[in-house]
């Protein structure tokens, strides 16, 4: 989840203006979630296609 168009409970601004503490607080709880929150798909792509190939060339050498 993106806290870009979050709205704030309690100032009812953006979260990722961090207008008020708890913005500030909702802002780096959401930052710290994932380590992969700010990879491009498109590397998360090539990625696992590299996984695939590195998979089937495995399998390949062992037959």
């Amino acid at each position: 989840m993106t806290y870009d168009r979050l709205v704030c409970a309690n100032c009812a601004g953006p979260v990722s203006e961090g207008r008020c503490p708890v913005c500030r607080a909702s802002r780096e709880r959401l930052q710290r979630q994932s380590p992969f929150t700010d990879l491009n798909p498109m590397v998360l792509i090539a990625l696992l296609v590299a996984l695939i190939a590195a998979l089937v060339l495995v399998a390949h050498q062992a037959v």
